[in-house]
């Protein structure tokens, strides 16, 4: 990790520590609860950084705040259209092939690593 900082690995730790896909203010009240002296902008500055090396991914929601995950597995996500919850699952989907069939049919190349589903969970059925 570049210029390491105790705030952002306290940042980091909460991202690891949480498997609820916390968005940027759920971080943020975390680490302060943990008696951080992080500022909001600092947790914020420091969410995308960590997104920019490559250690933790954000979670591009249609609706709501972006989310934010640790890699500690290959996973996709599934994603509740009603509540936003996310959902982690495994699928190992041809990827170089997939990416082949977008190519030909869009003209888009494309670099797949995980797939984001929406659908509605069982708790909003």
């Amino acid at each position: 990790m570049k210029n390491y900082s105790k705030q952002r690995e306290q940042i980091l730790e909460t991202v690891k520590n949480s498997y609820s896909h916390p968005t940027a203010e759920e971080v943020y009240e975390i680490v302060k609860q943990n008696n951080s002296t992080a500022s909001r902008s600092t947790v914020y500055r420091n969410l995308n950084l960590l997104v920019d090396e490559g250690i933790i991914s954000k979670i591009s929601m249609s609706v709501g705040p972006d989310r934010y995950d640790y890699f500690r597995k290959p996973h996709n996500h599934a994603i509740c259209k009603i509540c936003g919850k996310v959902f982690d699952f495994e699928y190992d989907f041809k990827s170089k092939e997939l990416e082949k069939s977008i190519l030909s049919q869009t003209g888009v190349d494309t670099q797949l690593d995980t797939i984001t589903i929406e659908g509605i969970c069982s708790n909003c059925k």
